[in-house]
């Protein structure tokens, strides 16, 4: 069982995976938010029946499942149903990260959370790990990588917390707006950081 939780967050499209996938490389189990989240509305699950009686079946695709464009284009224009999801999601994707982060065997452990602080996520974690590009790269490299439109982007981007407060909130920071050898050099770094961090905190017999 991982004693050292840390929490990994940044914008849209700032490379958030790409540096978890890193730490993985490195032995360290994750607990990724969108995985979780997209279990917990999944066909047949409680989430999406709830999500069905709330939006109407047109919520759903021709095979039962969630469509996923739907829902996002309703909750990014309507900011109450936004927080009607949130309230009907967070709590049953908070209950599986803490049970999957309970049961990890590495030496720590990564909650990657897109809203780890807009959401409170942050008091379930040691510490807390952003990664940070600019609003302009973000934009630039999620209507490459989504195939969406900016306007979209802009809007989600408005839905997170500023940059400048991300940052601020954050213990550690690593910068993603270089090449690829930067980025796992910082995260080479950070990992011993941590293992120093998780053996100071694990039980000694």
């Amino acid at each position: 069982m991982a004693e050292f939780i840390l929490g990994l967050t940044g914008g849209i499209g700032s490379g958030k995976t790409t540096v978890a996938n890193l730490f993985h490389e490195q032995g360290i189990e994750l607990v990724d938010a969108d995985v979780i989240a997209r279990e917990v509305v999944e066909y047949g699950s409680v989430g999406l029946k709830a999500i069905e009686d709330h939006f109407g079946s047109d919520i759903l695709q021709a095979d039962g499942s969630l469509d996923r464009a739907k829902l996002r284009e309703r909750i990014f224009t309507d900011e109450s149903e936004r927080l009607w999801l949130n309230n009907l999601l967070h709590p049953m994707i908070r209950q599986t990260m803490l049970s999957s982060a309970k049961n990890a065997d590495s030496d720590y452990v990564i909650l990657v959370v897109p809203l780890l602080f807009e959401n409170g996520l942050d008091s379930l974690v040691d510490r807390t790990l952003v990664v940070d590009i600019s609003p302009d790269l973000q934009i630039q490299r999620t209507v490459e990588r989504d195939n969406v439109s900016e306007a979209q982007i802009a809007n989600i981007i408005a839905s997170q917390i500023s940059r400048e407060e991300r940052l601020q909130k954050a213990d550690d920071i690593i910068d993603n707006r270089g090449e690829i050898a930067d980025l796992k050099e910082q995260v080479n770094r950070l990992h011993q950081y941590y293992l120093a961090l998780a053996a100071s905190k694990a039980p000694h017999d």
